[in-house]
């Protein structure tokens, strides 16, 4: 990796994201919660969330990844209160095709997204991108499980 895209890839807007996590901590009585981790790099994090009607009321994220997987979950952060699963899985599917497939940016309100795609050209970092997203999804099916158990 050269100077020039290392300085691409870690720009003043993802560092600025990664030092700002909205929602950084865990909730004190969560609906569900859900770890996730990148065997690849060792990141982690731990989502707490609690929803109503099947939109998300609360949540909590504990980001323990590199500045790439921390910008990611503070735009997933910023934007997550009020939106539902199919929503979260939208985004995160757009997410990984403009990694993978240098596909169009995610849609709105994740546009933020964007910043990430110098990263695409950076495989091994696509995992700890997608942690945040990962964990939602997983805190979400173990909430749907949860309450398909009670009903």
């Amino acid at each position: 990796m050269t100077d020039q895209s290392l300085e691409q890839l870690y720009s003043k807007r993802i560092l600025a994201l990664a030092a700002d996590i909205p929602h950084a901590g865990r909730l004190p009585a969560p609906q569900a919660s859900a770890k996730k981790r990148s065997p690849l790099c060792g990141s982690t994090v731990t989502v707490d969330l609690v929803a109503e009607d099947g939109k998300i009321t609360d949540f909590a994220q504990n980001v323990k990844a590199c500045a790439l997987g921390q910008s990611s979950a503070a735009i997933l952060g910023a934007q997550i209160i009020g939106r539902d699963r199919a929503a979260i899985a939208e985004a995160r599917a757009a997410l990984e095709a403009m990694l993978t497939q240098d596909g169009p940016t995610p849609p709105a309100p994740f546009e933020a997204l964007e910043v990430l795609r110098p990263a695409r050209d950076y495989k091994n970092r696509h995992p700890s991108i997608l942690l945040a997203w990962d964990a939602t999804l997983a805190a979400l099916d173990a909430l749907d499980g949860a309450a398909t158990e009670a009903g």
